[in-house]
């Protein structure tokens, strides 16, 4: 049994069984998934901001790709996101000292707008898929700054976490 601070072994695929994977491919483990997690909030903040510069300049269809786009990407995030907290349950914040309010500070802001977005982009989407797009408009005027700070805070607490 593995201790919840110890990180697992890398696996290749040496030790898996044979003809699953080519050999000596690396395969994605559960330890990866903070990484890839914070890549997905990265990749979902920039298609947020190309996405908004694209509608400011009346670019409709480009728009509405990024848009959809970091949509998707999040939907991954959140996919990734619960098979990692499903496995290895949750990383405290070990430091001390003025960092850790600020952490906190900004963790329970994250945690808060992260359950308010998800209704939120998804009558955001709605209402541009029935093109009800004045509707659309005054929702995503709320919409995307709250999804644009989650998307960023979720890099920043990784990095706060993992790499600090």
């Amino acid at each position: 049994m593995r201790l919840e601070h110890e990180e697992p072994k890398r696996r290749t695929t040496d030790t898996y069984p044979q003809g699953k994977i080519k050999k000596g491919e690396n395969v994605i483990e559960i330890s990866d998934l903070p990484t890839v997690n914070a890549t997905l909030n990265t990749i979902s903040g920039v298609l947020l901001t190309i996405g908004y510069v694209q509608i400011r300049q009346r670019k409709i269809t480009a728009h509405k790709n990024c848009m959809l786009a970091a949509f998707g990407v999040s939907v991954l995030f959140l996919v990734c996101y619960v098979i990692y907290h499903y496995h290895a349950g949750s990383k405290p914040f070990t430091k001390h000292g003025w960092i850790r309010p600020v952490y906190f500070t900004i963790l329970i802001s994250h945690i808060i707008l992260a359950f308010v977005i998800v209704p939120l982009a998804l009558r955001t989407l709605y209402l541009a898929w029935r093109e009800r797009f004045e509707k659309h408009r005054r929702i995503a005027k709320i919409t995307f700054p709250i999804w644009l700070y989650v998307s960023i805070t979720g890099v920043i607490i990784y990095l706060m976490l993992y790499q600090l």
